[in-house]
């Protein structure tokens, strides 16, 4: 009979390696995920309570929104404060916003539109304001 042989790997001992003498250490790269950006910010309540004000549009409860805001993720959160950032620099705040687009697209005297564009969320609203500004520029160089 042919005896069996264990193919098994001996247990790794559950200290870390030491470096060397003499030889430098180098330090983990700080975390640059969304949750690590969070944690710098102060925590998901304190970015909901800055940018839910910014969010708020025609009689939306701030309330619900803090809510909803709540249960999103971190890098959906980023994304928000940064598209309020840009907008409060760029523009001053959301109506201000809206009415630069209505200038630049034209269209002042169609009421309709103007109502249509009080009710987009502000991040579509920036996206939109972004867009019509690469289409101005696009259009002075042609």
């Amino acid at each position: 009979m042919a005896q069996k042989t264990s193919t098994k790997t001996p247990a790794k001992s559950a200290k870390p390696a030491t470096p060397a003498k003499g030889k430098a250490v180098k330090a983990k790269p700080a975390a640059t995920g969304p949750l690590a950006k969070m944690k710098a910010l102060g925590g998901k309540d304190k970015l909901v309570d800055q940018i839910a004000g910014s969010l708020a549009h025609d009689g939306a409860d701030e309330g619900s929104i803090k809510d909803r805001l709540t249960k999103a993720s971190n890098a959906q959160l980023l994304r928000l404060a940064s598209v309020t950032e840009a907008v409060k620099k760029a523009y001053g705040s959301r109506d201000k916003l809206v009415d630069a687009l209505i200038k630049a697209l034209g269209r002042a005297k169609d009421k309709d539109y103007v109502a249509k564009l009080g009710t987009f969320s502000l991040p579509k609203l920036y996206d939109l304001a972004k867009s019509t500004e690469r289409k101005a520029k696009a259009a002075k160089k042609a």
